[in-house]
């Protein structure tokens, strides 16, 4: 794949730092990481789920945290004991450990998370301050008589 080089932005912009290392990283390979696989929906006009398949992990061997513009999910399988001393021939089911981790965008928040049938929801909503929302002006005419008329004195040499 093509690199691109941000070097010429970087002259012409204020404050888009984040944004090109982003663009950046994107570019890279993840390393061919698919473990665990996932899915992110929009369920709404602001609020999102990421979905993953986490089948075989349980609620205290997974860890979300959300720091600034950056949610990371991990799993750690504990030690597993073979029941009934039963020899495993195949193992298809993985379970070794992972960390995942999603880039957010400004103000999106995670709401929730839950896990049912192998399947682990994080509920993210964008949440947008409301000095940050457009807002509309009203527009009022002002009639003859309330306009002002702004008059100059002319200053005469002598």
């Amino acid at each position: 794949m093509r690199h691109v080089d941000f070097s010429p932005l970087y002259r012409s912009t204020v404050g888009f730092d984040r944004l090109f290392t982003i663009l950046d990283s994107l570019a890279q390979p993840e390393g061919g990481q698919s473990y665990p696989p996932y899915n992110i929906e929009r369920t709404g006009e602001n609020t999102y789920r990421i979905t993953m398949a986490v089948a075989g992990f349980s609620e205290d061997e997974i860890q979300i945290e959300a720091h600034r513009n950056q949610l990371k999910v991990t799993g750690e399988k504990g030690a597993e004991t073979s029941e009934d001393n039963a020899e495993t021939l195949y193992r298809g089911i993985a379970s070794r450990a992972f960390e995942r981790r999603f880039h957010l965008a400004d103000f999106v928040e995670v709401s929730g998370a839950s896990l049912k049938n192998g399947l682990l929801h994080i509920n993210l909503k964008r949440e947008i301050p409301e000095e940050m929302k457009p807002r509309k002006i009203a527009v009022t005419a002002l009639s003859e008589k309330t306009a002002k008329q702004i008059e100059a004195k002319t200053v005469t040499k002598q």
